[in-house]
C-alpha cells in the first residue's frame, strides 16, 4: 500500500514519519523555552535570596554594635561621673577657661560632625599651632604630632597619658556621631591630605579605640594606623570589638605611646 503522504502549507508533501518528527522537535524545543524560562527564575531567586540574606546579616551585625554602643557607653558615662566632674575642676583651675573642647572631625564616609574632648591645651592651641607646623614629628606629615607640645598644660599631659580627655566622646557614641571600636576620627585638614588607599579608613563609623590605639598609639606612624584601621574593617565583628575594648583597659592604665 502506499505511504500515507500529509499536504503542509506549503504544498510539500510530509509522511506520517515527518510529521511525527516536527511534532517531537516542537515538543522538545517548547521543553527546552519552559526549562530555560524556569532555571532563569530559580537563579534570580536565588541571586535575590542571597541579596536579602547578605542585607539581614549586615544590618542585624550593625543593629547589634549599635546596641552594645549605646548601653555601654551609657553604663561608662555614669559610672564615671564622679571622673568627669574632678577632671573639669581640675582643668579649669589650672587653666581657665572652657572646659570642653570642641572641633569638627570627618565621621563615616568623611561626614563631618563635632566631637567632644576635654580640653588638654591652652585655649588658643589651635591659632599657635601653625607656628609649630616645623616641628611635626610625624614622618607622614599627615598628622600633627609633638612628643613636648609647649601647648599641652599640666593637667592636660596627665588626662592625655591616661586617654581621660576622650571621655566626653562616649556622648558622641551615645549620639551616633562615634562608635566605641573604629578608626580614629581625623580632622577636616587632614583628610584633605588623604590618598584614595588612606579613605578606606572612612569606610566605616570612627571610635574611641581600635587595633592600633591598643599596639602602640602614638608610637605607630601614619601608615601604620591606617594599615591597622583597614584591616579592622575588614575583619571587624562583635568578637573583634569586645576583644579590641578589653585590650584598651590595660593601654589606657599603663599610658604607653600616649602623648
Amino acid at each position: 500500500m502506499p505511504k500515507d503522504v500529509n499536504y503542509s502549507n506549503t504544498g510539500s508533501p510530509q509522511t506520517d514519519g515527518d510529521t511525527q518528527w516536527l511534532a517531537e522537535q516542537k515538543f522538545i524545543e517548547q521543553y527546552k523555552a519552559h526549562h530555560s524560562f524556569v532555571r532563569r527564575v530559580v537563579r534570580n531567586l536565588r541571586i535575590h535570596y542571597k541579596r536579602a540574606l547578605w542585607r539581614f546579616v549586615i544590618q542585624s551585625s550593625r543593629a547589634v554594635k549599635r546596641g552594645l554602643d549605646i548601653v555601654l557607653s551609657l553604663a561608662a558615662i555614669v559610672l564615671l561621673l564622679p571622673v568627669y566632674a574632678l577632671t573639669a575642676i581640675a582643668i579649669y583651675v589650672d587653666a581657665p577657661g572652657p572646659v570642653i573642647f570642641t572641633q569638627l572631625r570627618a565621621g563615616r564616609f568623611g561626614k563631618p560632625f563635632t566631637m567632644f574632648k576635654f580640653r588638654s591645651m591652652v585655649v588658643k592651641a589651635e591659632s599657635e599651632k601653625a607656628a609649630l607646623l616645623d616641628q611635626n614629628e610625624s614622618s607622614a606629615g599627615v598628622i600633627f604630632k609633638m612628643k613636648r607640645d609647649p601647648r599641652i598644660t599640666r593637667v592636660g599631659r596627665f588626662i592625655r597619658k591616661f586617654s581621660i580627655d576622650e571621655l566626653p566622646q562616649l556622648f558622641n557614641v551615645l549620639r551616633g556621631d562615634m562608635s566605641l571600636v573604629g578608626p580614629r576620627p581625623p580632622t577636616l585638614s587632614e583628610v584633605a591630605q588623604y590618598s584614595l588607599s588612606d579613605r578606606k579608613r572612612l569606610y566605616v563609623a570612627p571610635g574611641i579605640t581600635c587595633i592600633w590605639q591598643v599596639s602602640g598609639r602614638s608610637e605607630i606612624d601614619f601608615a601604620g594606623q591606617v594599615k591597622l584601621d583597614v584591616a579592622y574593617i575588614q575583619s571587624q565583628s562583635l568578637w573583634t570589638d569586645l576583644r579590641i575594648l578589653l585590650k584598651t583597659i590595660p593601654a589606657v592604665l599603663l599610658g604607653k605611646g600616649a602623648y
